[in-house]
């Protein structure tokens, strides 16, 4: 079948915000971090791929679709002109279908500035106010806390073995939706609740990540890195204890480590100037303190944010290392299919600049199933019980949001 010919035209506006207001309370389309980003409507183009070459192929497609294309953009911002939401499995193997998702309408901010994205003059139509708040309960499936205790010590035992030094292991939780339930409801919780993340959706993948997997404007590349965790303490002094033990513990330190040079070495094959501090820092979040790197770079190749996310993923933070050998062991003691949790959740230009998150903090939503997912990372030093701690502070983003 041939390409499209897509006729795209973005206009300077007056203030639309809230973003979330104007988007299908079924199946929103959504990327933003503190009141800045895009919101999609509607579906112009949906391209779908699978397997290990998924995000080459997505790359090739859409330098194909953006050739074809006619595009007048005059404010040529980073999420102006022709854009396409993304998601894209974790896993080579994945049940799941990858996306590209172009809207027949972009709204979106940058700072000062709104605007508005047609696709082959799209109408659009402001949309009535969220719908109901609901609360729901999320249950363990058979692969409940204590199964995952158990795959806690086999990857412990894994890595006294010498197979891998880090491995990421997963479980998931699951809730059903009421009849009729309006998904921007948990993206509006997510966003205000956790302002400094990436609040995302994207066929029914929802969630806020922390983790900037690349993010590629006008040739320059900037990431983040977080590995390494602990709660926040019950008021101002233990809290800054928390963070300090986390700074100088040394489990997480090396887990941060092993994450950090996992994205360096993929990095390095498309970039040149790579700065990153010596040390990382703590980031607070509401709920959680992290070890973080911010990794920046120039673009040496040319290369397209579906490119960099093609070399990039999976990295260290969400698979372990040696990467290879890791994912083995996640195939044999996650008895489920991750789906598109931790995988690049995000969105894609004309010319090849994007933002992409790793999808973290998040739930899968079909048809009424909720599937919500954490994970951390397993070392030398892990203690199966602490890990399942950690998980369980990881899901309350989500928990919050679902009520």
């Amino acid at each position: 079948m041939n390409d499209p010919e897509l006729h795209v035209e973005t206009q300077r506006i007056d203030d639309i915000m809230p973003l979330l207001a104007h988007i299908d309370p079924r199946d929103p389309l959504l990327f933003v971090r503190r009141g800045d980003g895009i919101a999609g409507i509607g579906t112009a183009l949906r391209l779908t791929f699978s397997g290990p070459s998924r995000m080459r192929d997505a790359a090739d497609a859409w330098r194909r679709i953006t050739e074809r294309a006619t595009i007048d953009d005059p404010l040529r911002l980073a999420g102006t002109g022709l854009v396409a939401f993304g998601s894209f499995a974790f896993s080579d193997h994945s049940a799941d279908t990858s996306v590209l998702v172009v809207p027949r309408i972009v709204i979106g901010r940058r700072g000062d500035v709104d605007w508005i994205t047609r696709v082959d003059g799209a109408d659009f139509e402001r949309r009535d106010s969220l719908g109901r708040d609901f609360h729901l309960v999320l249950n363990e499936p058979d692969f409940d806390s204590a199964a995952y205790a158990g795959a806690v010590r086999d990857a412990v035992a894994d890595i006294g073995e010498g197979l891998v030094s880090k491995v990421v292991l997963a479980r998931p939780l699951d809730a059903e939706l009421p009849e009729g339930a309006d998904l921007r409801v948990i993206a509006r919780d997510l966003a205000f609740g956790y302002p400094d993340t990436y609040t995302f959706a994207v066929e029914g993948l929802i969630g806020s990540s922390p983790e900037t997997l690349i993010r590629s404007e006008g040739g320059e590349l900037t990431a983040r890195v977080l590995a390494g965790s602990m709660g926040r303490g019950t008021d101002a002094r233990s809290d800054a204890q928390a963070a300090l033990t986390l700074a100088t513990s040394q489990k997480d330190l090396d887990e941060h480590a092993f994450a950090l040079r996992s994205l360096l070495l993929s990095l390095q094959t498309h970039a040149s100037g790579i700065i990153s501090a010596e040390t990382p820092f703590t980031l607070k979040l509401p709920n959680l303190w992290h070890l973080a790197s911010d990794v920046r770079g120039h673009l040496a190749d040319g290369a397209s944010s579906l490119d960099l996310i093609d070399s990039l993923h999976p990295t260290a933070a969400v698979a372990g290392t040696p990467t290879a050998e890791a994912l083995r062991v996640i195939d044999r003691l996650e008895p489920f299919d991750r789906g598109r949790y931790a995988g690049p959740v995000g969105w894609v230009g004309a010319d090849g600049d994007g933002e992409w998150a790793i999808a973290l903090r998040c739930a899968q939503v079909t048809g009424r199933r909720v599937r919500a997912f954490a994970g951390a990372g397993i070392v030398a030093e892990s203690v199966p019980e602490r890990e399942v701690a950690e998980t369980t502070m990881k899901f309350m983003p989500v928990a919050d949001a679902l009520g």
